[in-house]
């Protein structure tokens, strides 16, 4: 049985994660602001580090998660009030068009949302990305070390959408709603997707702890949930946000069947497996609830939006592009993928 002992858990307070480790000095100023009491001024010439930041780089993107982070559970030592703090916001939206800027820029852009949609809908033959790196490989390493850096997002699995549900109507806002509803349990607890992977993680002999790995996830995994976190949380991108979580369900399922079969062959406990074979049936329903009832339902009611769709399916294809190019370069070197050790 491929496992390993669990690390133990980095101390929280009040279960709230740990400032981490800047990565530069956009982020050095945000950690070390938070801990004090909201007050703009204290955040300096955030200005002239946003404006020479990197938008996919280290600095700029664990900035964003951690101001980010503030509207979902918190973080440790900073003061609830810095959630709505006007000095924050400004430096927080000023960071967000750095970002929103490269994404537009690293896309066609485009308003045909079929065609985006059937790029998609249709794997290119020899085109399994990093499920089929890992199926190939069969590496013990590096499955632990890609669901180190998923659980950024998995253990949150489906908040960032939640955001989009009150900016929409009709059949959007009805479908969305089943599909979350799906993602959340369907009212059972322990089959919360967000759980299920706890109990992968506890499997694979890692840490569950929420964002335990925010400190050794590198950019890309942290951009990933970035990008859903900014299109969830304006309304002005709600658009790209719908065509986002349409991109991860259509794209889920053969992933998720490859990462399974690479579980099995691994002999990984069968929790580890029951997460990825969960999301081979429920994202392959969830694809054709977004498609039909979300996608569309929202094109015949706001059909200005259907750039904002398009740019949501590219920009979820992008992050994942990013992602699997930086993973397959490290372990092509035989180096690690993450910032830090997993013993860490």
């Amino acid at each position: 049985m491929k496992t390993a002992d669990a690390p133990s858990a980095t101390p929280q307070t009040d279960g709230l994660v740990p400032l981490p480790e800047p990565r530069g000095p956009l982020s050095e100023l945000l950690v070390g602001v938070l801990g004090a009491g909201p007050a703009g001024s204290r955040l300096g010439d955030w200005q002239r580090l946003v404006d020479g930041a990197d938008p996919f780089g280290e600095d700029l993107q664990l900035t964003l998660y951690l101001c980010y982070e503030l509207h979902y559970r918190g973080l440790a030592g900073a003061d609830p009030e810095w959630e709505w703090d006007p000095g924050l916001l400004a430096m927080r939206s000023a960071a967000e068009r750095t970002f929103l800027m490269g994404v537009r820029s690293s896309v066609s852009g485009g308003d045909d949302v079929q065609s985006a949609l059937a790029a998609l809908l249709t794997e290119p033959e020899g085109a399994a990305g990093l499920s089929g790196r890992l199926l190939d490989d069969r590496s013990w390493w590096q499955m632990q070390e890609f669901l180190a850096h998923r659980s950024v997002y998995h253990l949150k699995e489906a908040d960032p959408q939640l955001w989009v549900i009150p900016r929409l109507g009709g059949r959007a806002k009805s479908g969305l709603v089943a599909v979350e509803f799906d993602e959340f349990g369907a009212g059972h607890e322990t089959r919360v997707h967000a759980r299920l992977y706890a109990d992968l993680l506890t499997g694979a002999g890692l840490d569950a702890g929420y964002l335990r790995y925010l400190d050794h996830a590198s950019a890309p995994a942290l951009a990933i949930v970035n990008t859903m976190s900014l299109f969830g949380l304006h309304r002005s991108l709600r658009g790209a946000m719908v065509g986002h979580y349409a991109a991860v369900e259509i794209t889920s399922s053969p992933a998720c069947a490859r990462l399974a079969r690479a579980l099995e062959e691994l002999e990984a406990p069968e929790e580890c497996v029951h997460f990825y074979r969960e999301h081979v049936s429920a994202d392959a329903v969830h694809e054709q609830l977004l498609r039909r009832d979300v996608v569309d339902g929202l094109l015949d009611e706001e059909p200005h939006l259907a750039g904002d769709v398009v740019l949501g399916l590219q920009a979820a294809e992008l992050m994942e592009d990013r992602f699997a190019a930086h993973l397959t370069r490290a372990w092509d070197d035989g180096a690690s993928s993450l910032r830090r050790p997993l013993a860490d």
